[in-house]
């Protein structure tokens, strides 16, 4: 192994550098640096509530109404956001606690199709053409992104703004193409520079909407 290949290791890797290492100060920069982590997101989980509170309040109620006249979740997203927008999906379909079961899917779980499009049409519509063939009015479409501008999403809510779907869009950074979007009805921006930490704040915006709807729908019962 060179020199170079070995001194990028270590720089990213401490404990895997062949020269040797003081392991107390590693662990403690490993404790220091979780510690700033932690902080961190909780800061920021924090910083949501007032930031998207009562917009989360109001996008609950919408979701609520679609899913009390019979509609159906889509989610989608790219990536890390491809993992969140199943866990969407999954936690909508199949909630914890004996919840009430919503009507979601995930258009991120279709290998065969999504390979298809991407092949014969092109990658910005894979999501789209999905929605055009399964959306309909009244429908939900939650589009995820870590950094607001993917391509695909935006073009997924443009096709489900056409058929009179729900919009729903989670973001990092400062929205990206989604900000720019007329297409999205409820727009929510995790404000951070770090794709760890927009994901992390992302998956407690998708959870306190689920439960936000979730309660929306026992209210009315």
């Amino acid at each position: 192994m060179s020199a170079r290949v070995e001194g990028a290791i270590g720089a990213l890797y401490p404990f895997l550098d062949a020269q040797p290492t003081d392991i107390d100060a590693v662990l403690a920069a490993v404790a220091r640096s979780t510690a700033e982590k932690v902080a961190e997101i909780v800061a920021l989980r924090e910083s949501l509530v007032a930031a998207h509170g009562q917009r989360l309040l109001d996008c609950a109620q919408r979701c609520a109404a679609a899913f009390r006249a019979g509609g159906t979740l889509f989610s989608f997203g790219n990536g890390g956001s491809s993992t969140d927008a199943q866990d969407v999906a999954q936690l909508f379909l199949h909630p914890p606690n004996a919840a009430r079961p919503l009507p979601a899917i995930s258009l991120t779980h279709d290998v065969a199709l999504i390979t298809a499009l991407s092949n014969d049409v092109g990658f910005e519509v894979v999501f789209a053409r999905q929605l055009a063939a399964f959306g309909r009015t009244g429908d939900i479409a939650v589009g995820l992104s870590t950094s607001g501008g993917s391509r695909n999403v935006v073009r997924a809510f443009e096709e489900a703004a056409r058929r009179g779907m729900v919009t729903v869009g989670i973001a990092g950074y400062e929205g990206g193409r989604m900000a720019e979007s007329q297409a999205v009805d409820h727009l929510f921006v995790v404000p951070s520079a770090s794709v760890h930490r927009v994901q992390e704040a992302q998956t407690t915006v998708y959870h306190v909407l689920w439960e936000l709807t979730q309660q929306a729908l026992a209210d009315e019962r």
